[in-house]
């Protein structure tokens, strides 16, 4: 349920207002642990609904990144970008300015919280929508 390099993980499904934390599962990306449970994946579907404790920082990145980018925002949606490609990480956040942030960028430790999961869906193109990348059922 999880982005394919999580699969070897404990993992369970996010709940609405689950307390979540962002954690390096030492498995080259990071992803959602449960606050309570550093060890333990909480799987998101896309469209859901974030709100950090604060603005989300993110990895340095680039040929100059040497310092934390901090963006503007506390409140995120789960996306899945590079479906077309297996071998990428597929977990990402969109930001209120439209900015689309990997999740395996984000900085360990950030809490969370699950405000809203997804509408279930009612058509067989809002299913395709919801379904993850790389899920192993």
């Amino acid at each position: 349920m999880c982005d394919f390099s999580l699969q070897s993980v404990r993992s369970r499904p996010a709940q609405v207002g689950d307390k979540l934390v962002t954690q390096d599962f030492g498995t080259g990306t990071r992803g959602f642990a449960a606050s309570d449970d550093r060890g333990l994946a909480v799987c998101v579907l896309p469209g859901t609904e974030l709100a950090f404790a604060d603005n989300v920082a993110c990895l340095p990145a680039g040929l100059l990144g040497w310092k934390t980018k901090t963006m503007a925002h506390k409140t995120a949606i789960f996306r899945q970008v590079n479906k077309d490609k297996m071998a990428a990480h597929h977990d990402a956040l969109e930001f209120p300015d439209g900015h689309t942030v990997l999740l395996t960028l984000l900085c360990e430790g950030q809490a969370a919280t699950v405000l809203q999961l997804p509408a279930k869906p009612t058509t067989a193109q809002e299913a395709r929508e919801q379904e993850r990348v790389g899920y192993v059922g």
